[in-house]
């Protein structure tokens, strides 16, 4: 009797240990699935520069948790509209809602987060927040023209505001030349490596 008990405490231990998934595994999870959903809006959108043959050549970094980096955020009420320019040219017009500071690699960073007036003017993106920015990856296995992260301003005002670069992903200029995507301000741009969210296309652009 005291050989079966122990035996089934034994096999609990270990159906428990073999059981556990680790933090970065699920992690990895939660991001494949923000992934497929972002496949999937190209399929869901007319204006798409992406059909169904387009979306196996998108091409991603590894989840990793490193970029997952906790912030805090300071607001800067007082700032004035300014027009920010597009990639074809033309201007947008934006305002400078606030600043997300953070550490990575021992070193202090901030990026600005902006209001997208022609954006938020529609009641169902008044909380949308836009960070697009530049890092020493450009150019090389991602866009040169930099990447873009979407937030809102619960997110950034929260008790612990976190940027996701595992989430940032490509203007849509980088797969068509038919469409004026916002230039990343230089204040916005990163002296390091940032090996996290979407890598460059490899496939046609359209034209």
């Amino acid at each position: 009797m005291k050989f079966s008990v122990v035996a089934f405490l034994l096999s609990f231990s270990f159906g428990l240990a073999f059981g556990q998934v680790s933090p970065a595994a699920i992690y990895a999870k939660e991001i494949l699935k923000f992934r497929d959903d972002y496949k999937q809006s190209f399929l869901h959108n007319a204006r798409s520069p992406l059909k169904l043959e387009d979306i196996n050549s998108l091409r991603f970094f590894d989840a990793n948790l490193k970029y997952k980096v906790a912030c805090t955020f300071k607001r800067t009420p007082n700032e004035k509209q300014f027009e920010l320019p597009t990639s074809n040219g033309k201007t947008k017009p934006f305002v400078k809602y606030g600043v997300l500071s953070f550490e990575l690699d021992g070193k202090k960073m901030q990026l600005a987060v902006y209001q997208n007036l022609t954006v938020t003017s529609q009641p169902k993106y008044a909380q949308h927040l836009f960070l697009p920015f530049r890092d020493e990856t450009n150019g090389d296995t991602t866009y040169g023209g930099g990447r873009f992260i979407d937030m809102t301003i619960p997110e950034v005002e929260a008790a612990n505001p976190i940027i996701d670069f595992n989430k940032c992903y490509n203007p849509w200029c980088h797969y068509s030349d038919g469409f004026s995507c916002p230039i990343p301000p230089v204040a916005n741009t990163l002296k390091v490596e940032i090996p996290a969210g979407e890598k460059n296309w490899v496939g046609q652009k359209k034209h």
